[in-house]
């Protein structure tokens, strides 16, 4: 019995952002930032937060220490209606935390990764994935426990019915040593962004990093913040403009929010056009408040959010 709709395995932590800060960080020199926020951190968090928003059903597989940070996390995703029922904690790991530095529209991350390098793919029940319709992955750079066992979870997946969606997200290390040709296969949805593609890829341009894709993938979509998307199925390419915010809070948590969009879409067997123009519009609301996760309280506000901000009705 298929009781969920999107299954999430993936890192947990709190993010502390900063922001209203001048400059970044100097070497010997001290920096003041006007604005201070302890909030839901993550990838796989926010796209399971929002995703849940936007009235999906959706249930989490991660790994949290028992301590406050912990508590942070467990509550912002039951307050949003995920499922929190299969995360595990344990008193021996500390909660991951990373601090978020922000200045204009970009930003700076240090992580403390905590209870996120220790989840493995023995956590993982066939019997909690055989309930989802759809697996979804994120960060595989920051989960060195399931790094070799990636391509069996998403065989397992596919083999109990599910389709899956992965986001790579940034290399800490800068290595990029994933396997695309292995992987992309067993993957439906790969949501990598811009710059994360050309090193996965080891090419200049766009352009050249979809044509050394594999000929066996499925759906790639390819995240470019104010540029909009570009989706690559089949060898047929569809760029898409974005709907501008001229007045971005923060860009925290647009790609994973663009990916809850997209995927709310995808479960629902719409369009690729439509999954795609959905995936821009929730990333683009994403900018409106601060942290990621903020400006999807509930579905009412990000119609408010839409409607308002963008011109577009829900």
């Amino acid at each position: 019995m298929k009781d969920i709709d999107v299954i999430v395995v993936g890192e947990l932590n709190v993010d502390l952002v900063l922001n209203q800060m001048h400059s970044f960080p100097e070497i010997g020199k001290e920096k003041l930032a006007h604005q201070m926020t302890l909030t839901l951190g993550s990838s796989s968090a926010i796209f399971a937060s929002n995703l849940s928003s936007l009235g999906a059903k959706v249930s989490f597989i991660g790994k949290i220490g028992q301590d406050q940070f912990g508590k942070v996390v467990l509550q912002s995703l039951q307050n949003k209606g995920v499922d929190t029922s299969l995360i595990l904690q344990s008193p021996a790991l500390n909660t991951g935390l990373t601090v978020v530095l922000n200045f204009d529209e970009d930003r700076a991350m240090v992580t403390h990764p905590g209870a996120m390098d220790e989840l493995r793919l023995t956590d993982i029940s066939p019997e909690h994935l055989a309930r989802a319709r759809h697996l979804h992955f994120s960060s595989y750079f920051l989960q060195p426990g399931l790094k070799n066992g990636l391509p069996t979870l998403f065989q397992l997946a596919k083999s109990l019915g599910l389709t899956t969606s992965f986001d790579t997200q940034w290399d800490p290390q800068e290595k990029w040593d994933l396997n695309l040709t292995e992987l992309l296969p067993l993957v439906d949805v790969f949501l990598p962004n811009e710059k994360e593609l050309l090193r996965l890829t080891q090419t200049n341009t766009l352009s050249e990093a979809l044509a050394t894709l594999p000929k066996n993938a499925h759906l790639v979509l390819v995240k470019m913040g104010n540029k909009g998307s570009v989706s690559w199925c089949q060898g047929k390419v569809l760029p898409m403009e974005s709907f501008l915010n001229k007045e971005v809070v923060d860009a925290i948590g647009a790609g994973d929010s663009f990916n809850a969009g997209f995927i709310y879409k995808y479960i629902q067997g719409s369009s690729l056009e439509e999954c795609q123009r959905f995936g821009n519009l929730t990333g683009a609301i994403s900018t409106t408040e601060s942290g990621g996760t903020t400006a999807f309280t509930d579905y009412n506000k990000i119609k408010r959010i839409a409607q308002e901000k963008f011109g577009y009705a829900l």
